[in-house]
């Protein structure tokens, strides 16, 4: 069972219902405050962090990088820039475990972090 902490400024509802409806029963997921879902996966409660914001990186990232530290976090995208598969294959190689995306990306950014955490 792969677990997502919901947190980021935006979209929240939508992105747990993402999450749950296409992770085939491997998937659970829980909406947080950021500071509450990036403490959860930095005692390994939760596996992954995944939120949103206007920007892509402020508030769907703040809290993440603060608590878990900027090199566990990735922007996957931004105002105008879509998440790209080998940048959410690279992020997960890295060791990333906190994703941001723009509240209008959560579909193309969500569904490219399922297929990276389901595939590990």
């Amino acid at each position: 069972m792969i677990k997502f902490a919901v947190g980021g400024q935006m979209n929240k509802k939508e992105i747990k219902q993402y999450l749950e409806q296409n992770g085939g029963g491997d998937v659970e997921c829980a909406i947080f405050t950021d500071a509450d879902a990036a403490l959860k996966v930095k005692s390994g409660e939760y596996d992954y962090y995944v939120g949103a914001c206007q920007s892509g990186a402020g508030g769907a990232l703040a809290m993440a990088y603060g608590i878990l530290g900027r090199p566990k976090c990735a922007t996957l995208g931004m105002a105008g820039i879509a998440p790209k598969p080998d940048k959410v294959h690279d992020a997960f190689q890295r060791g990333c475990v906190a994703f941001g995306f723009t509240n209008d990306q959560v579909e193309a950014a969500c569904s490219l972090v399922l297929k990276e955490a389901l595939h590990r």
